[in-house]
Formats: C-alpha cells, sequence, structure tokens
C-alpha cells in the first residue's frame, strides 16, 4: 500500500461565469434555510443536498459559494462534501442505480441484479455512461431486508427485485420517465 499525495496547492478548480448559488437560491436561503439554524454553518447539509439535487454533483465552485455564504471556510465545505458518500464531486447521470448489497440483498440474490445491470448498462460499480444517462452505484443497508434484493432509482426505492423488474426500469427510464413506480405496479 501506497501513500498518494494530491497535488492540492496546484490544482485547477474548472469555473464558470454564472455562479452555481444563483441570487434567487441565496434569497430562498437566507428566508427559508438559513433561520432555522442557530449558526449559520448549520445549514450547510441542506445547502449541500439543494446544491447535488440541482447539478447531479457539487463542485468546487458551489463550495467556495457555499463558503462565502455561509462565513465558513471553502476546505469546512470540502471537508463535508467528501466526509458524506452521499455527496459527489463529480457529476452523476440522470439517473442514479443504487444496488443494496447488504447481507439480506446478497442471500436474496442482488449479486445477480448488479451483474445484470453491469451488462446492460456496460457500466462499472462507481461509473456514469457516457450519455449522461444512469450511474451505478453498489450502496450499503438501504434497510428493507424483508423485500430484498432491493435498489434506489434515483431517490425511490424498488424491493422484491427481479432482473425483469429492472429491465422495466431501465427501460422507463431511456425513455423520457422517471423511475418512482414500483415496475410490478
Amino acid at each position: 500500500m501506497s501513500w498518494n499525495v494530491k497535488p492540492s496547492a496546484t490544482t485547477r478548480i474548472h469555473r464558470r461565469s454564472e455562479p452555481y448559488v444563483t441570487e434567487e437560491m441565496r434569497t430562498r436561503l437566507r428566508e427559508e434555510i438559513l433561520p432555522r439554524y442557530a449558526v449559520p454553518q448549520g445549514a450547510l447539509l441542506p445547502i449541500l443536498h439543494d446544491i447535488q439535487h440541482r447539478y447531479r454533483h457539487i463542485p468546487h465552485q458551489a463550495m467556495e459559494e457555499v463558503a462565502e455564504l455561509l462565513g465558513i471556510t471553502s476546505a469546512d465545505v470540502l471537508d463535508t462534501v467528501s466526509f458524506y458518500d452521499e455527496f459527489k464531486m463529480e457529476a452523476t447521470g440522470r439517473c442514479v442505480i443504487g444496488v443494496c448489497q447488504s447481507i439480506a440483498c446478497e442471500v436474496c440474490g442482488h449479486e445477480a441484479i448488479l451483474d445484470h445491470l453491469r451488462g446492460k448498462l456496460d457500466l462499472e460499480v462507481g461509473e456514469t455512461s457516457d450519455d449522461g444517462e444512469f450511474t451505478l452505484l453498489a450502496m450499503e443497508c438501504l434497510g428493507s431486508c424483508d423485500t430484498a434484493p432491493v435498489a434506489l432509482f434515483d431517490e425511490t426505492l424498488h424491493e422484491g427485485l427481479t432482473i425483469d423488474a429492472i429491465d422495466r426500469l431501465i427501460e422507463k427510464v431511456r425513455q423520457g420517465g422517471g423511475a418512482g413506480e414500483h415496475p410490478h405496479g
């Protein structure tokens, strides 16, 4: 095992001309989110969730803008983003598929589901398709052991999955719809 050092001091941050934290967002955050917390930093997680939902990741420029808004350091924001697996610093697909790999899902065949998704989407776990449609993840317990195997399609839990159900969900996403409804219904 080796210690790989990142060139943080010379890393260039991609910037776009318009801000990620728009004036509309700033106004809403100041009026609706910040008043709920005793200190501005308390609003960090809800703000990061908002940015992640809007942009499918949290770019470094957005982290700097959030730090400025909350009066904290960019390092504090980066530490938070990099600590939680849910936050992504690289763009994810329009549909993020997270297959549960807990012991219950393992016993009930999650590996067959994951293998099928790998082949059907031509992705490995952690990858995003070239067309930006799908990101495939393996996740820890999703809390639905009695209905295993399960997976999240974006934020919707799908239970008792089969290969046919997975195919129907993928097709629904490819046709431009979300995968919010259970494929059996």
